[in-house]
């Protein structure tokens, strides 16, 4: 046995919303939407299509699954006129930019036919939710606690059968991975700074040698969001882990996120989360939950 294992540094959101079961009539149809987010639909019993802006619509039924990226318009309905249909869906987003272009590139916006692992996962996963959410044995935390565990064997899982799942026609070429990851370290170094410096997308591209539009098209190719978008959430996460230690007051944390005043980094934080920073600091939220539609803020 050896004598020391070091543990990795886990530091993780996960973000779950507007997940539900729902059997709905013949004719169906939901509006047209788009969200910052991924979204997961299974289709229990009946059939649906889905109209995603410029590809073929999607016609699938019972243990297909379909995982729509963020930022994509897209409509469901349900195909017949007449029969019921009965889907599982969930929304969720993950801080992992590895795994968000994994999934952008070889899973998402088509369907995954039922006989694969990944759609087979997908239903058993949704449907755990489904159970887990309706069990009158569980406390309101004992359900969260057990929806991430379970979102997160999903996300695993979606790891470990990526593989065997790859589109015939990649999303994104390799230059434009490259690239993106370059922009997005970039960004991580500027905002891990003790202090975080004015920078801003243009100074990123600049340093690349690319022009602000090609930097911002290849990043939401590869990534799902935009780099401002992706801009904010490292802010976020770095402005939520000040808070969350006691040695800083949140004059000193406005100052340390290069904020211009306390005014302007309580209306972006609250802007963000929903809550002011004050606010926040005083609930002394030291874990990670899973948020639903009422709680969440700027990047639900």
């Amino acid at each position: 046995m050896k004598q020391f294992v070091s543990l990795p540094v886990v530091e993780s959101s996960l973000y779950l919303f507007g997940g539900h079961q729902r059997t709905v009539p013949g004719g169906w149809q939901f509006f047209e939407q788009k969200h910052q987010a991924f979204e997961l639909m299974c289709i229990v019993a009946g059939r649906q299509t889905t109209e995603i802006k410029g590809l073929a619509p999607f016609d699938y039924g019972p243990g297909d699954a379909l995982i729509i990226s963020p930022g994509t318009l897209h409509t469901n309905f349900n195909s017949s006129a007449t029969a019921d249909m009965t889907y599982i869906c969930f929304h969720f987003n993950i801080e992992s930019l590895e795994l968000k272009s994994e999934i952008i590139g070889n899973l998402a916006n088509t369907v995954i036919p039922a006989d694969t692992p990944i759609a087979k996962l997908a239903l058993e996963t949704a449907q755990k939710m489904v159970v887990d959410s309706d069990d009158a044995g569980l406390n309101k935390e004992q359900t969260k606690i057990k929806i991430q565990i379970t979102l997160l064997e999903f996300l695993y899982g979606l790891m470990t059968n990526m593989a065997d799942y790859r589109q015939a026609n990649a999303k994104y070429s390799e230059r434009e991975a490259k690239i993106s990851r370059e922009m997005a370290t970039l960004i991580e170094e500027n905002v891990e700074q003790q202090q975080v410096p004015l920078f801003s997308f243009g100074d990123i591209c600049q340093k690349l040698g690319i022009s602000n539009g090609y930097g911002h098209r290849t990043f939401k190719k590869v990534y799902g969001v935009t780099p401002l978008h992706f801009i904010e959430e490292q802010k976020y996460r770095k402005a939520k882990l000040l808070l969350g230690s006691p040695e800083y007051s949140v004059e000193e944390i406005a100052d340390l996120m290069g904020a211009s005043s306390i005014s302007n980094f309580s209306k972006q934080f609250k802007k963000w989360s929903g809550v002011t920073p004050s606010k926040y600091q005083r609930q002394i939220i030291g874990k990670r939950t899973v948020r639903t539609v009422k709680e969440s803020g700027y990047f639900e």
